[in-house]
């Protein structure tokens, strides 16, 4: 008995210590779960503070970046407006203070030369000039020479055209100008003398508004001169010219002129306003001023008459209008205009008064031709044969049969070909581009017409057009018509001659909006105006030309 309670209790003793074994286990895997979670949870936590660290370096990187940048462009800036300060700040009087000044104006510009020298009192002295804009030999023999052995006084220029410079801003612009600059060692003033280069060229008549009768001098590149011209024509101190400097780079000079007393006040004031709104950066034709100011930018007509002609602006100026004049281009703008003012020639005054009657009767037929001859050709054939004469017709059906096209694809083909050889024409030079155009006009016309690609009808109905075209007096005028004369095109192939009627309706609904200056552009038309009528439709006495 005793044996069997010791087995027993040996058994039970075992079996206690495998559960207290178990337990044990089973509280140590406890433990390494939560050891387990507890590591992931400070992996995850240490991952968190390792980005959260990286994006906190990161965006103190960004940081610093933008800082730097803003750093360097308040840099730049600072360096702009400390310059710019520098300019506007008056002469020291110092020589090599203001050289110093006027060298970082001109760096890196080579043509911008300094000359160091004495003068006959053994005052030092600099000559600053631009090579090319400033005439060299003049400055060497009637400025330098004279000082350098007698003294300031004995400098060899007009005492009315020297000026007097305080800033080193207004030095630059007068070397800019082509003027020598000369500065003194103690002289908080600079002296400039207009010793300009001329090269320029002549007063010739223009070749794109050439006349039979009339004056022959035309203007040329340089501002001086096409103003003298207009004065010469206009010697009346009512004639007024304000000038101004436009372009943030290329500092172009320009010139308003009208005359006081036939201008209306409000006008003037209204181009001023136009003007100095204007935000260009550079002015290297007068088209980069009209396209600023005039009313409507879009619109396919010309709202300001560029011309050549100094009489064309003495004449438009002494009828209330104004011209502005732009340095480095001899082309003049002039405005207010009217549609009809566009047809009308300079010569119409200079010939007889029936002739002149006739050849702006007849100029403005060939106008409305110049638009509408080749939709009205491609209409009628297309959807009113009925309107033909009957042997007309027949001709005109001969000479299309084997012609694969229909008139809307014949009629686009010809103009395309005809305004390609223009613009050839154009481009060309002059010995080359005569010979193009006749090329052109008679063998691929002729080519073309055996071939069978288009008709001989539609050949003369797009040489008529063109010969409408060149009639019309001012270029951009004709430009006008060149492009609407498609969109039309293509209405008259879709619709008949109701799309050609839609078309004229729709320009009509333009030009009865189109304003330049406020003026309308159909006057005196649309508003009726009596008294400009009689310029419109017969030719007047110089001595009763409407204002």
């Amino acid at each position: 008995m005793k044996q069997d309670t010791e087995r027993s209790t040996e058994q039970n003793m075992k079996q206690d210590t495998k559960e207290e074994q178990k337990e044990q286990e089973q509280e140590q895997d406890q433990q390494e779960s939560e050891n387990s979670e507890k590591s992931k949870q400070n992996t995850d936590q240490d991952a968190n503070k390792n980005a959260d660290l990286d994006s906190n370096e990161k965006k103190k990187e960004k940081k610093t970046e933008k800082k730097g940048k803003d750093q360097s462009n308040q840099e730049g800036q600072s360096d702009q407006e400390k310059q710019e300060t520098q300019q506007d700040l008056p002469l020291t009087g110092d020589l090599a203070i203001d050289e110093e000044t006027l060298r970082a104006v001109f760096t890196d510009c080579s043509d911008v030369i300094f000359h160091s020298f004495e003068t006959a009192g053994f005052t030092s002295a600099l000559c600053v000039y631009c090579v090319g804009l400033c005439d060299t030999e003049r400055l060497e023999r009637q400025v330098l020479t004279p000082v350098q052995e007698i003294g300031m006084e004995a400098a060899q220029v007009p005492l009315s055209s020297v000026k007097t410079v305080e800033t080193p801003k207004q030095a630059a612009e007068a070397i800019l100008e082509g003027e020598a600059l000369l500065l003194l060692e103690g002289s908080n003033v600079a002296t400039t003398y207009p010793l300009y280069k001329a090269a320029n060229r002549s007063t010739e008549e223009p070749l794109a508004e050439s006349t039979v009768r009339g004056a022959r001098d035309g203007f040329t590149e340089s501002l001086t001169t096409n103003l003298s011209l207009v004065r010469k024509r206009l010697k009346t101190p009512a004639l007024k010219f304000r000038t101004r400097t436009v372009g943030e780079s290329s500092n172009t000079s320009i010139a308003l002129a009208y005359v006081e007393g036939i201008v209306d006040a409000s006008l003037v004031k209204e181009v001023e306003q136009r003007l100095d709104r204007l935000r260009v950066r550079d002015i290297l034709e007068s088209q980069y001023i009209e396209e600023d100011i005039i009313d409507q930018r879009f619109s396919p007509f010309p709202q300001m008459i560029a011309t050549e002609r100094p009489d064309v602006v003495a004449s438009n100026l002494m009828e209330g209008r104004f011209a502005i004049l732009v340095d480095g281009t001899p082309f003049t703008l002039v405005a207010p205009v009217t549609l009809f003012s566009m047809l009308q020639s300079p010569e119409d005054y200079y010939q007889y008064v029936f002739m002149s009657v006739f050849l702006r009767w007849l100029r403005y037929v060939f106008y409305v031709l110049s638009l509408l001859l080749p939709s009205a050709y491609v209409a009628i054939t297309t959807y009113h044969q009925e309107m033909i004469p009957t042997v007309l017709l027949l001709s005109i059906a001969r000479a299309r049969e084997e012609i694969p096209f229909p008139a809307l694809v014949e009629a686009l083909i010809m103009e395309i070909a005809f305004e390609a050889l223009r613009e050839a024409g154009v481009r060309l030079p002059k010995q080359v581009g005569s010979a193009v155009s006749i090329v052109g006009a008679l063998i691929i016309g002729q080519a073309a017409t055996t071939a069978g690609i288009v008709s001989a009808p539609m050949i003369i109905i797009v040489a008529i057009t063109g010969i409408a075209s060149f009639m019309i007096p001012r270029y951009s005028a004709s430009i006008s018509t060149r492009l609407l004369r498609f969109p039309i095109m293509l209405l008259a192939g879709t619709l008949g001659l109701i799309g050609v009627m839609l078309g004229i309706i729709l320009i009509v609904i333009h030009l009865s909006s189109l304003r330049s200056f406020g003026a309308p552009y159909l006057s005196p038309v649309a508003p009726t105006n009596a008294k400009g009528l009689k310029d419109l439709w017969w030719r007047p006495a110089p001595w009763n030309k409407p204002r």
